[in-house]
């Protein structure tokens, strides 16, 4: 069977030097336009005490000259940006009090070079060619037929004559030039079921995940993904300007951003393909409902926030899709206090955070094990007589994410 996906293909420009100039252009045309929506957001806001919605901001911003610095709908998509970013601070203030909305980009007197989408109408692609033509907005035109042509070179294996359809293109400036990305629909082939098994996954802050298989139980911590959390954070906060964003702390964003992505997809990739090789056709994964609701604190509001539980399951779900593993959200409530061998509720068996001691059976087992177990439970209960304490659960196999290669490897495997 086949499904439709969407998948992004960066392709590099050849003809960098000829369309730089215009692609700053529209770089900074872009930020103008964010710029000036944040500036009249400010005043409605003052006017009536609430947050103008997407079509409040773009029907004020029809009348503004920057409008036609762009193609109709790039412009429209920077508006959809900043109501995005928005809803994100509005969401976030539920719990942190000092959140702060999304701000101008600006660096001192000058706009950084803002991502400028095209939708379907803005560009024209050449797969054959390996060209597109990206539309400017009027003002920016010489004559009424004036456009970017674009050469790129994307990686061998990907052909974007064979994709369903092109759905939009962004061009992205990271940090050193200018590249492209294709957003795509893809149709993939599915496999059929992995197998019969099922495994249970307790999604943590500092275990990423934990991954209770039929035979084994394997930790996935996520130690490089806080270190660079942690590195790239301080560069943003110690590189920013007044005015906002200098050009190091959006590239220090955008690092920690490809980096997150990768970490994640890595991530996916390896709990899919060992649910795979194990025979596990059914994965149940933690789901922790209206968790983002709750008051953790200030420090614990910002790794809350910063928790995402949501990427992992969606990258999983995708990708067990296709390779036929069935990938359901299970609640998690009770999980963490509740012993996997008895089902005694007792919150004090929650000895420590990485430590569970059941008062009644006596288990002894890691806490993110136990509750991986809980979670494997709620698919398929325990075969009578197996004995899966003081052992496995206590003393599970632990992956770290190792920087050399790239990969997931065993403690010893590991390089960096």
């Amino acid at each position: 069977m086949a499904i439709e996906v969407t998948r992004t293909y960066v392709g590099l420009i050849q003809n960098q030097r000829q369309v730089c100039e215009d692609l700053d252009s529209l770089g900074d045309s872009a930020s103008k336009i964010w710029n000036v929506a944040r500036w009249t957001a400010d005043r409605i806001w003052d006017e009536t005490g609430e947050i103008p919605d997407e079509g409040t901001l773009k029907a004020c911003m029809k009348n503004q000259p920057c409008w036609k610095d762009l193609n109709a709908q790039s412009s429209q998509k920077v508006i959809e940006e900043l109501s995005d970013a928005f809803q994100s601070w509005f969401d976030l203030r539920q719990t942190d009090d000092e959140a702060n909305p999304p701000g101008y980009r600006k660096h001192g007197d000058n706009r950084p070079r803002s991502t400028v989408t095209f939708k379907a109408d803005g560009f024209k692609h050449d797969p054959e060619n390996n060209r597109v033509r990206l539309s400017k907005g009027s003002n920016l035109k010489e004559n009424w037929s004036d456009f970017i042509l674009c050469e790129y070179q994307i990686r061998s294996d990907v052909d974007l004559s064979e994709v369903t359809r092109v759905q939009n293109v962004r061009a992205v400036w990271n940090g050193d030039e200018w590249e492209l990305h294709f957003v795509c629909k893809v149709e993939v082939e599915t496999s059929d079921s992995a197998g019969d098994g099922v495994a249970g996954i307790d999604l943590g802050i500092t275990n990423i995940a934990t991954v209770a298989f039929p035979d084994e139980y394997v930790l996935y911590p996520g130690n490089s993904i806080k270190e660079d959390k942690h590195y790239f954070t301080r560069v943003e906060y110690d590189t920013e300007g007044e005015n906002g964003p200098s050009e190091t702390s959006i590239w220090a964003r955008r690092k920690l951003a490809e980096r997150e992505i990768h970490f994640y997809h890595v991530l996916t990739d390896t709990i899919i393909t060992e649910c795979i090789e194990r025979g596990v056709g059914t994965l149940a994964v933690s789901w922790p409902e209206d968790v983002r609701d709750s008051d953790w604190g200030k420090t614990g509001n910002k790794k809350l926030h910063s928790w995402a539980f949501d990427r992992i399951y969606q990258y999983l779900a995708y990708k067990g899709e296709i390779r036929g593993v069935e990938v359901l959200k299970e609640n998690e409530w009770d999980s963490s206090k509740t012993c996997s061998r008895c089902g005694d509720e007792t919150a004090s068996n929650r000895v420590e955070r990485g430590l569970y001691v059941c008062s009644s059976c006596e288990l002894v087992a890691n806490a993110d094990c136990n509750g991986a177990e809980n979670m494997r439970q709620k698919i398929t209960p325990s075969p009578h007589g197996e004995d899966r304490s003081n052992g496995c659960v206590a003393q599970p196999s632990t992956y770290l994410f190792d920087r050399e290669s790239g990969t997931f490897r065993t403690r010893e495997q590991v390089v960096s």
